[in-house]
């Protein structure tokens, strides 16, 4: 008995040897993450404390894993933005600059639709359009990019001339985009994703 105590007060502490001896995961990161991403579908705000709480980690700790509050709200925001916009991507078919258009114009009007994202701009228009909308920000630049490598990709298949410089149109049409999903918290009208694809279409003609 003595000698299986030994043995026993020498083995590794791993996820492996907890999980078999049956104590809890510790936590991390990436729990962090999938716990406040479903507050975000389930329209709740990101509250740092209550997170670190429910998850078993003090504030410094979340901080140090996910950045600051905005920083972890873009990770969340992209992690829902880009499937999305792949899924958009791939089932639009055409070519050139009519199928740009028509691309950037159905995320608009899902982005409008989505309940999580109006939740989230009605509780924190602020904080909400700064984060999106900003140039610094990570989420737009992001979408820049995704929105360049599109017109990249027409470029060189011969579907599209541009009338200005790759990353220049590809940041007036975020910016097209974003002033048409965004329209209530900038000038009070309705949203209006169906100009936006009117607009990019007529400019990339």
């Amino acid at each position: 008995m003595d000698s299986l105590r030994s043995i026993a007060s020498v083995v590794v502490d791993t996820p492996l040897a907890r999980h078999l001896a049956g104590a809890p995961p510790r936590p991390s990161a990436r729990d962090a993450f999938e716990r406040a991403r479903r507050w975000f579908l389930a329209g709740q705000r990101i509250d740092m404390q209550l997170l670190a709480d429910e998850i078993g980690v003090n504030r410094a700790t979340l901080y140090r894993w996910v950045g600051n509050r905005d920083q972890f709200l873009a990770e969340i925001l992209w992690s829902l933005g880009e499937p999305t916009l792949q899924n958009i991507v791939e089932s639009t078919p055409g070519a050139g600059g009519d199928r740009i258009s028509r691309i950037v114009g159905r995320l608009c009007q899902t982005l409008v639709d989505s309940e999580p994202l109006r939740a989230y701009l009605t509780r924190e228009p602020e904080s909400a359009l700064r984060l999106i909308t900003r140039s610094a920000s990570p989420v737009q630049r992001r979408f820049r990019d995704a929105i360049e490598a599109l017109l990249a990709h027409e470029v060189a298949a011969g579907n599209l001339h541009l009338p200005l410089e790759l990353a220049d149109l590809a940041y007036v049409i975020t910016r097209i985009a974003e002033s048409f999903i965004y329209t209530d918290l900038i000038t009070g009208e309705p949203p209006a994703p169906e100009k936006a694809e009117v607009t990019i279409a007529t400019l990339l003609r």
